[in-house]
């Protein structure tokens, strides 16, 4: 396949579970109306950013990685020939929970899952109170779109792991956010086309969008949007999504340009794994 038509979603908490859910299979429906063949959601697509504050309350957001959650958009996917990245928190059991994304493919069949790695524990991204670190390393799934891997929010920011999936074969990278104004502003222009450019594959990262007052008032963050579509030469496709307001967005990938820029470049053959002893040391 040489065009994929891809999506991925930005959304604002509506303030409970059981309308996030509406929301995001609506916008499944008209991705894959529109076109699409694969579609990505943001981190805990379904829940507010809980990261915000430590509170054992929130574990209730945790379900089974083939739970619920994830079979009804098996269904979906199914139903609409598209393939599904679902980023939700995982109860692996009683008292375990990892931040997960699971991947459905275009028939509804449960692919595999991928744990997130990097565990921030900063103001008011509190992580490492509701996630043990990701150990399932950094699988890439053979799809009916091509081959597909994961990685999650703070994990972009570890050069590492997006090289792994390139390693991997991975043609496109799933990077779903919540990422907030501050430090990280202008981290998100560069590390997703630095990300893309130096592994030469796509990467979608979609992102929350707007503030969650209605769910923790003064502490409230603004989630600033700007999903992004990259290429293999770190370009983006189209334009960033909208800083404010909810979107889908939907982009057309030539996935040739994945070998024509290995081509050009060969960073695979000339990398020397070799000499980086002092990036696997303790």
């Amino acid at each position: 396949m040489t065009i994929v038509r891809a999506a991925i979603s930005q959304t604002t908490w509506t303030g409970d579970k059981e309308s996030m859910l509406d929301r995001h299979e609506r916008f499944a429906r008209e991705a894959a109306a529109d076109g699409a063949q694969v579609m990505s959601f943001q981190e805990l697509f379904y829940g507010p950013y809980f990261g915000i504050t430590q509170d054992a309350k929130y574990y209730r957001y945790a379900e089974a990685a083939d739970g619920p959650i994830v079979q009804r958009f098996a269904a979906v996917a199914k139903e609409t020939g598209m393939v599904m990245v679902l980023p939700i928190y995982e109860e692996a059991m009683t008292g375990v929970y990892y931040n997960t994304t699971v991947l459905v493919d275009a028939d509804g069949t449960i692919l595999g899952k991928y744990r997130k790695h990097h565990i921030p524990h900063v103001e008011k991204f509190w992580e490492k109170f509701y996630f043990r670190p990701g150990n399932l390393g950094y699988p890439v799934f053979e799809t009916a779109v091509g081959r597909v891997g994961m990685y999650i929010c703070y994990d972009r920011h570890f050069p590492e792991g997006w090289r792994e999936l390139g390693l991997g074969g991975a043609d496109i990278v799933f990077n779903p956010n919540a990422t907030k104004p501050g430090l990280s502003n202008r981290l998100w222009e560069l590390e997703q086309p630095a990300a893309a450019a130096a592994n030469q594959y796509f990467v979608a990262a979609p992102n929350r969008v707007g503030r969650e007052d209605n769910e923790y008032g003064d502490e409230a963050v603004d989630f600033y949007g700007r999903s992004q579509f990259c290429d293999p030469r770190g370009n983006l496709v189209g334009d960033y999504g909208s800083g404010t307001d909810e979107e889908v967005l939907v982009r057309d990938l030539d996935f040739s340009l994945i070998r024509e820029a290995r081509d050009s470049w060969q960073f695979y053959r000339d990398r020397r794994p070799d000499s980086y002893a002092a990036i696997t040391a303790p």
